[in-house]
């Protein structure tokens, strides 16, 4: 019989932080030096979340990019499609990615070729693609969404249009009961996300009773069911801050905890478990280190590149999810 494991818990930094680095330091006088912003999604380590220039979800890294009319470069702290979507919105902008190899399991899920051979046989489909796929895939869609306005977007469709959602089936689902809106939804998941199971949340919920739960869309129905609220990580940056409790169990990768260390003061988290282990961590998120991105700064590589072609037709969805998002 496997014994269980000891729960993480992480308390609120405070303002406590120790020194920066001297990689650190090296970042932020490379970054002065290059004219360049670090965007960092809220799964990187905490190190690169103290170099960046925000730190947030897919919708506000969104935001920023394309907002980023003054840097000469982007530097994004994510996976390979966070960074494409810098490079949609600037196309005249160096977008740099530390780890080109950091890819993502839902967005390869989802094939383009796959998805134009399903749009050939049912012309009318409206394809909503979470912001988690590739850039190719995107150029197919009709529009974006992230998971914190995913169901604002599906709710935009009009009426009279059947939807595939892509690539994210989980989040679909739970898109489908908020909204009631019947979608067709794409076989893909993240592996990160389904890794959590409803028997160890339940176990967390009981060594911390009074503590919510807060559930990310991408998990498991089963796993959505036990949730005091299911949310964006934004969502759940504010969640906790107006909250009362004292206490949060965070069901999503673990390095979400890092951000609310910084941000909500007096509080204390718990890292969602799995049967395997007191944390969840994305193993390609990982693959980023303040070493990579000192040396992605200092080489100005690698570098995302697209064809022109890709990007002028994944702009239009991704610019009408900003629009709709407002």
């Amino acid at each position: 019989m496997q014994t269980a494991f000891q729960l993480k818990t992480y308390d609120s930094r405070n303002g406590d932080l120790p020194p920066l680095s001297a990689i650190q330091q090296e970042i932020l006088q490379l970054k002065k030096e290059r004219n360049a912003i670090i965007l960092a999604h809220n799964y990187q380590n905490a190190e690169i979340q103290r170099v960046a220039d925000f730190v947030g979800d897919s919708l506000g890294l969104s935001y920023c990019a394309e907002a980023a009319k003054d840097a000469a470069a982007i530097v994004f702290c994510g996976v390979h499609f966070m960074a494409e979507v810098a490079k949609i919105v600037n196309p005249t902008k160096k977008v740099l990615l530390p780890v080109l190899e950091a890819g993502c399991s839902l967005a390869d899920s989802c094939d383009a070729a796959e998805l134009a051979a399903v749009k050939a046989k049912n012309p009318n489909l409206c394809v909503v693609a979470y912001i988690n796929c590739s850039a190719a895939v995107k150029a197919l869609s009709d529009v974006i969404c992230t998971s914190g306005n995913a169901q604002k977007i599906v709710e935009h469709v009009p009426a009279d249009k059947e939807i595939l959602f892509v690539p994210d089936q989980n989040l679909g689902s739970w898109v489908m009961r908020q909204t009631g809106r019947k979608m067709r939804l794409w076989p893909g998941s993240c592996y990160a996300h389904i890794l959590f199971s409803a028997a160890e949340i339940r176990r967390a919920r009981a060594e911390f009773p009074e503590a919510p739960v807060l559930v990310h869309p991408e998990c498991v129905e089963s796993v959505r069911e036990c949730a005091d609220i299911v949310c964006s990580t934004e969502k759940m940056v504010n969640f906790c801050r107006e909250s009362s409790a004292k206490t949060f169990i965070i069901v999503t990768e673990t390095n979400m905890i890092s951000r609310l260390q910084n941000e909500v003061p007096g509080k204390k988290f718990v890292a969602g478990p799995t049967a395997n282990c007191a944390c969840n961590e994305c193993m390609f998120m990982k693959m980023n280190t303040v070493e990579k991105v000192r040396d992605c700064l200092k080489n100005m590589a690698p570098e995302i590149t697209l064809p022109e072609d890709i990007r002028q037709a994944a702009y239009i969805p991704i610019k009408r999810m900003l629009e709709w998002s407002k």
